[in-house]
């Protein structure tokens, strides 16, 4: 079983910054991709950030030049650094993995606020 642990959410001021951590334990089989979803009140669950074993990377249009995602395959953990957070960051955010089976795991989820 895949245990995922987020940390580093929190209430920030607009213009401020965040970096979330997200930890994978347990029986972990080959990893392929990790990144960060975000779900607001009221709306669908969003691509954040994606990052491949590999190194390659995608953004959503809306974080592009101020979230950045990074990967410490070692430790499988993987952090999102967020610089001049807006109000419209305000969600959950929500770390996921997924095998080369296909299998996705999911974190519990960490609470993002940004005040304007």
């Amino acid at each position: 079983q895949v245990q995922l642990v987020e940390s580093g959410g929190g209430l920030v001021q607009a213009g401020g910054s965040l970096r979330l951590s997200c930890a994978a334990s347990g029986r972990i089989p080959s990893i392929t991709v990790m990144g960060w979803f975000r779900q607001a009140p009221g709306k669908q669950r969003e691509k954040v950030a994606l990052m491949q074993t590999g190194g390659s990377t995608s953004y959503a249009d809306s974080v592009k030049g101020r979230f950045a995602i990074s990967r410490d395959n070692a430790k499988n953990t993987v952090y999102l650094q967020m610089n001049s957070l807006m109000p419209e960051d305000t969600a959950v955010y929500y770390c996921q993995l997924t095998t080369a089976r296909l299998d996705s795991y999911w974190g519990q989820g960490t609470q993002v606020t940004v005040s304007s």
